[in-house]
């Protein structure tokens, strides 16, 4: 049988997926068949600005305001994708923040703000979601992680903490639903050109690209692909598994 990349007849939730590598999953998920929920917190206009650019183009997409680091109102975001299209297939937990500081100067509640936005979210949404697809034995789950979670990173003790979380959280998770035929992996991308990577400093942003052994920032549309492969029928015998998309930082 041939491969392809094809979600039709799909149904995907991508938190915090108004912009930057969200935002390309969800146009790259809508793009390859399936109907997709963005999820955002702060972003309305991106959020409608992206389902617009979907449906434009003949796909199906809502957008859904929820802080996915609350759980009811994570249930509350996977409830409306399974009303509002029927069913759900996949889940992409991508919501994440950073606030990066050394830790002697962190205060508690930055550390607070990113383990809770980009780890409690993704067992808020992950729990509500296995419910229906451990009922409906099947599904894709796919945690975006990041090199730092791997590799660490100085000024990054909560940012890394989160991610390597993330990472075991993908294991296990993966380890707990196999026989229901749900798939649990994690993509865990280097240096994307996305509003996060803008705010670094230009200096510190060229120290870190002679990292990268390719040389170069990465595109939130290679991380896109990358979850569309995941997400796809041909990756059913994946799990637990992570995968760089790094250029090359976090070889091991």
């Amino acid at each position: 049988m041939a491969f392809n990349l094809s979600l039709e007849n799909k149904v995907a939730v991508v938190t915090g997926g108004s912009r930057g590598i969200g935002r390309a999953i969800a146009l790259k998920f809508a793009e390859n068949g399936a109907a997709v929920v963005i999820n955002y917190n702060s972003s309305p206009d991106a959020a409608e600005d992206a389902v617009k650019k979907i449906t434009e183009a003949g796909g199906k997409a809502a957008a859904f305001k929820a802080d996915v680091s609350d759980f009811k109102q994570a249930e509350s975001l996977i409830k409306f994708a399974i009303e509002t299209f029927g069913d759900l297939g996949i889940l992409v937990n991508n919501a994440g923040i950073t606030r990066d500081q050394l830790i002697m100067m962190m205060p508690e509640s930055d550390w607070d703000a990113v383990i809770n936005t980009n780890l409690k979210s993704a067992f808020n949404c992950s729990k509500a979601a296995v419910k229906h697809m451990m009922r409906k034995r099947t599904g894709r789950i796919i945690n975006i992680a990041s090199v730092a979670g791997q590799m660490g990173n100085p000024g990054q003790t909560n940012y890394s903490a989160s991610k390597g979380g993330q990472i075991a959280f993908t294991k296990a998770l993966a380890r707990e639903v196999a026989a229901r035929n749900v798939t649990v992996n994690a993509i865990a991308p280097g240096f994307v050109d996305t509003e996060i990577l803008d705010a670094m400093p230009p200096e510190t942003l060229e120290a870190a690209l002679k990292l990268v052994p390719l040389g170069r920032k990465g595109k939130p549309e290679e991380i896109a692909f990358a979850a569309a492969f995941l997400a796809s029928d041909g990756a059913a015998y994946i799990t637990g598994q992570v995968l760089g998309v790094d250029g090359g930082m976090a070889m091991m």
